[in-house]
């Protein structure tokens, strides 16, 4: 009589050893060619192979960063910046954020008509601090000008002074500044015609006061 007990249909063997390692390697080999494919170049943008840019990975990367020109108009300086994009609804930070200036008041506006006989000099200047803004206009009635848009820094004295525009003659002119320094910012008009003409100024802004030196020299005689 045999006391051998009968084995199940539904028993499983268990694998040998050398197909376990093989099992084993096959999934190594698989998951350092996913790494090598796919996870490199979409996530550290390391291509060795070329797939990655082939299948478009490479440009997933590139996504969470970008080349931007931020250009600091307080500073006047440009430069490129490699930045990293932030969390959605979270701003790119300014390189300068003097550019934005909270104020507690509205802005000024002054406009100021002046003569000058042929040969007469006058300046007028606007008095701002540091990264102040100003916009203006211009108009010479009944002649032509000769004209010096510039501004002096009190600590360099008045010799030392930076120039914004200069015109020959003209009869107008208009735009906007940010002052590169506190101090006085503004024309220098001399009547270049043979007949008198009158200058209307008109200066809207941020600025401390507005100077009129008035008439520089007198040709009556």
């Amino acid at each position: 009589m045999n006391s051998r007990e009968p084995v199940s249909p539904f028993e499983v063997a268990p694998p040998s050893t050398g197909r376990l390692l093989r099992s084993i390697a096959t999934a190594a080999v698989g998951a350092a060619l996913v790494l090598l494919f796919v996870v490199l170049p979409a996530e550290y943008h390391i291509d060795p192979t070329g797939v990655g840019r082939a299948l478009g990975l490479t440009a997933l990367h590139q996504n969470n960063t970008r080349t931007l020109q931020i250009k600091d108009v307080s500073g006047g300086n440009e430069r490129y910046r490699e930045i990293k994009i932030p969390e959605a609804g979270q701003p790119i930070p300014l390189p300068n954020p003097a550019v934005f200036q909270a104020k507690t008041a509205a802005a000024q506006s002054r406009s100021l008509s002046i003569k000058l006989a042929p040969g007469e000099e006058t300046e007028v200047k606007a008095v701002l601090d540091e990264g102040q803004v100003i916009l203006f206009s211009w108009k010479a009635a009944n002649g032509e000008v000769y004209t010096d848009f510039h501004g002096h820094e009190p600590s360099a004295g008045q010799d030392a002074f930076v120039r914004y525009e200069e015109q020959q003659s003209g009869t107008a002119g208009q735009g906007s500044l940010v002052a590169p320094f506190a101090g006085e910012h503004g024309w220098y008009w001399v009547n270049v015609s043979v007949q008198p003409v009158t200058i209307t100024l008109n200066i809207s802004g941020y600025y401390k006061d507005i100077v009129d030196y008035g008439i520089l020299n007198s040709v009556a005689g």
